[in-house]
């Protein structure tokens, strides 16, 4: 499941995966698109590794500036994931 995080000024929108076991480290789906002329610009960020796949349509350039507001909001995507997305941290 993914759960909304933030939409950004220029309709970037990022959501978030559950906290998820994999090899036994705690791991989250960070996946990014933007709405652009004739579709989707997309891309998937791995945490804890920041490894980028499924890039679709970002530059380098935007990888990077990217990859800088993922690294900020890390702690709160990681603690979003342990509690079920916004909806569920603010109901407890």
């Amino acid at each position: 499941m993914l759960y909304p995080f933030m939409t950004l000024p220029d309709e970037t929108e990022i959501v978030h995966s559950e906290s998820l076991n994999i090899d036994g480290r705690e791991c989250v789906k960070v996946c990014i698109e933007k709405p652009v002329d004739g579709g989707f610009k997309s891309a998937t960020c791995w945490l804890p590794d920041y490894r980028w796949e499924n890039v679709s349509g970002y530059t380098p350039q935007e990888l990077d500036c990217l990859l800088e507001l993922i690294q900020s909001l890390a702690a709160t995507i990681y603690e979003l994931a342990r509690e079920g997305g916004f909806e569920h941290a603010a109901a407890v």
